[in-house]
Order: C-alpha cells, then structure tokens, then sequence
C-alpha cells in the first residue's frame, strides 16, 4: 500500500491511536512535532470526537507513517 493513497478521512480512531503508539509517539510529542496539532486534538481524533483538516491529517499520518514500514501501516489499516 502507497502512503499516499490511504484515504485519510476513513481511518478509524483506533487506527489514528494505534499508528501513533505504533510510531513511539506521546500526544504531547506530537504536539510539540507539529505546528498547529494540539494534544487535544490528537486526543479527541483519537477518541472520535473532532476531525481534522485533510492537511492536519496527512501532516499527522506521514509523521507516524515515516516511524513504520510500509506492512506495519497497512496491517493497522486494514484490521483496525
């Protein structure tokens, strides 16, 4: 699976908390990663509460998706 094909609105919380788990990331550290992304944020996509824009997200995904291989993201995807 290309990176840049996943479909980013249709990843499932849980599929948001476990890449970053996944990736060795803390919301925090996130947040301090990324301009613009809150730990709150990041907490609240996690929990199904809030979306992001396109642009926040993929922001998000390729920092997570550069900490994993390519099989590691498609596994979380496809099964969560």
């Amino acid at each position: 699976m290309e990176t840049r094909d996943v479909r980013l609105a249709n990843v499932s919380p849980r599929a948001w908390r476990l890449l970053r788990v996944a990736a060795d990331y803390e919301q925090r550290t996130v947040e301090r990663e990324l301009d613009d992304i809150l730990q709150a944020h990041v907490s609240m996509l996690e929990s199904g509460n809030r979306a992001l824009s396109d642009d926040r997200l993929r922001q998000l995904f390729d920092l997570y998706a550069a900490e994993l291989d390519a099989e590691q993201v498609s596994v979380l995807l496809e099964h969560f």
